[in-house]
């Protein structure tokens, strides 16, 4: 089951305090940490947050959890990524190790709600994702979103002997910072998010071989149409978004 969960349980405490420094956690915070597995991270938030809530999705790690955790931890025995973040106590920080295989999900989920910041662990492949540049083998439909939702910045690497059982790759601390407002505007969301998502099925051929061939959407001068998607930077997705947009809504 833990293994089908992505759990690699954080063992190195020193790894641990220093999420929670980089997340500069106080006792004004409420933070919430999905997966606490083992506990390791969960009992220094609790040290130094005024409230933890805690989401852990196996049972018996749950079990194991609840009998000796702070009193300021609420710990709930939930499918993160199906539970509604609003319905929690309030919280404005996420500091977490994450399963890996829920990174992708939790990641799109957390940037829906008005946190401060969070400080998360993912696979080193996933964080260097959400870094990455136009034109790079990581630029992907996960860049895009995230870039115009948040800024992102790796802290630090972490070897796979931090966790156990030992995962196959290493891992990476992230800082995530969310926007005050988008860096440019679309004209509807979820348009912009679903016209990424099927653009990046399609990342090394051009905008106009996509839209005409592959989307159907039959245009020929709509901007960036000799562009690669891969090729192309979140302003002028967002761009590119906008006319097709105007032009078929």
């Amino acid at each position: 089951m833990r293994a089908k969960l992505g759990q690699n349980f954080l063992v190195d405490r020193n790894i641990a305090e220093l999420e929670v420094k980089y997340a500069d956690v106080s006792k004004n915070d409420v933070v919430l940490e999905i997966g606490p597995g083992n506990g390791v991270l969960t009992r220094i938030l609790a040290e130094n947050a005024k409230q933890v809530i805690a989401i852990e999705l196996d049972r018996k790690l749950f079990e194991n959890l609840k009998m000796d955790l702070p009193d300021n931890v609420e710990l709930i025995n939930d499918d993160a990524v199906k539970i509604d973040l609003d319905k929690l106590p309030r919280f404005n920080k996420i500091v977490s190790n994450l399963p890996f295989q829920i990174s992708s999900p939790i990641t799109f989920k957390i940037l829906d709600y008005d946190f401060d910041l969070a400080v998360l662990i993912y696979q080193k492949e996933f964080a260097e994702r959400l870094i990455a540049k136009p034109g790079s083998k990581d630029y992907s439909r996960l860049t895009v979103n995230v870039y115009y939702k948040a800024e992102c910045e790796i802290l630090r690497k972490i070897p796979k002997t931090c966790f156990s059982p030992v995962p196959k790759v290493d891992s990476a601390m992230v800082k995530i910072v969310k926007r005050d407002k988008p860096l440019f505007t679309v004209l509807s969301e979820d348009f912009f998010f679903n016209l990424t998502k099927e653009l990046f099925m399609y990342r090394r051929k051009k905008i106009g071989t996509v839209l005409n061939k592959f989307l159907k959407l039959h245009v020929d001068d709509a901007p960036y149409i000799d562009n690669r998607v891969g090729d192309l930077s979140p302003e002028e997705i967002g761009e590119l978004c906008n006319f097709l947009y105007k032009k078929f809504h």
